[in-house]
């Protein structure tokens, strides 16, 4: 039995309990555990109960990421395990793009996001319409969409990727006969993504740049990843010698080449799992550092992180456990929309 499996398997609250204690003391005292372990305990009882599987992205809390998720990953991961569950309902501990990908991947299935409002700062800013005055301005370009958007972006998409094979995504594209490529919404992932390729990046009000293969980007950001600086990193190497940086592709140009490593939330994880540093410090949303010292106590992490997703914030243990109780709040979307979104996500599958 895994370590996961011993707590989702456990005969009681106080079980429950004592296993938190053993994982997560190190991270929350006592009596926030004790709090914590009867919803725990529900979650994992009921969620057997109705044939349910519960999604969590790393960007969950940690009291929540490691004791009721049946599955842990970044988008990319957890889109391919969306589809190819057995669950009859799926619920997500992430935010509403995500929750939808997973709906328009199993669209018989019940897919259930834990909060009301768990919007994205990122997927808000392009909508369907956008995507459509671009396919004018720039005919037979083919489309590369972030999974970071919603339901209506994705079915005017060619093909999805996320962070992890956003690279390999839009050089499949070049190498198949394509010399320009529309990279959507993420103005500071298509800028890396552009400088790994070695291919210039331009936005639609710009003028085309004279040179064989090129990007057209759109100016969307991340709220937490565009607060990371250069700064940031110069202040923490003199504070911390040695220190090993690691920053998410969606934080700017220029904070990426500042780093050593650079790659998806999946990627981050195994790269501090894998080497040995005296210290690492992640720039990426803060909640994920508490999730990697759980599972790796012998690594040290530099806690300077302080920028929070506020959307990630509201999945709670609280409306997980109504979410089940109650088959709240169901994600919808119209048939048409997800078959042509699903196509869209199943390329981004495919090319892995």
């Amino acid at each position: 039995m895994t370590d996961m499996q011993t707590i989702h398997n456990a005969a009681s609250r106080e079980e429950t309990l004592e296993w938190m204690k053993k994982k997560l003391s190190h991270l929350m005292p006592p009596a926030a555990l004790e709090d914590k372990a009867e919803l725990v305990f529900q979650i994992n009882r009921l969620k057997k109960e109705l044939n349910a599987v519960i999604l969590g992205h790393n960007y969950m809390e940690a009291v929540l990421f490691n004791t009721v998720p049946d599955y842990v990953g970044d988008s990319l991961e957890l889109a391919r395990i969306s589809a190819r569950t057995d669950a009859d309902i799926i619920v997500f501990c992430g935010v509403e793009f995500m929750a939808e990908t997973a709906k328009i991947l199993n669209p018989g299935k019940q897919v259930l996001l834990p909060a009301k409002e768990a919007g994205c700062s990122l997927a808000a800013a392009i909508s369907g319409d956008d995507v459509r005055n671009l396919k004018q301005q720039f005919p037979g370009v083919p489309v590369v969409s972030y999974v970071n958007t919603y339901a209506e972006v994705k079915a005017e998409t060619d093909i999805c990727c996320t962070s992890s094979n956003a690279d390999k995504v839009v050089r499949h594209l070049f190498e198949n006969g394509h010399n320009r490529v529309l990279f959507l919404p993420d103005e500071y992932l298509g800028s890396n993504v552009a400088d790994e390729l070695g291919v210039p990046i331009f936005f639609p009000s710009d003028a085309e740049p004279d040179a064989p293969k090129a990007m057209i980007g759109w100016k969307g950001r991340c709220e937490v990843h565009e607060q990371f600086t250069v700064d940031d990193i110069t202040r923490a190497r003199e504070t911390h010698p040695g220190l090993n940086v690691l920053a998410h592709p969606e934080c700017s140009r220029e904070v990426v080449r500042a780093s050593d490593f650079s790659g998806s939330t999946k990627q981050m994880i195994r790269h501090v799992k894998e080497t040995d540093s005296e210290k690492y410090l992640l720039l990426t949303e803060c909640s994920m550092g508490d999730n990697i010292v759980a599972e790796n106590p012998d690594k040290e992490l530099v806690r300077m992180c302080s920028i929070a997703c506020p959307h990630m914030k509201t999945i709670t243990l609280e409306d997980t456990l109504a979410s089940l109780l109650n088959r709240r709040y169901e994600i919808e979307l119209e048939p048409e929309m997800m078959d042509l979104a699903r196509a869209s996500l199943d390329r981004m599958i495919s090319i892995g």
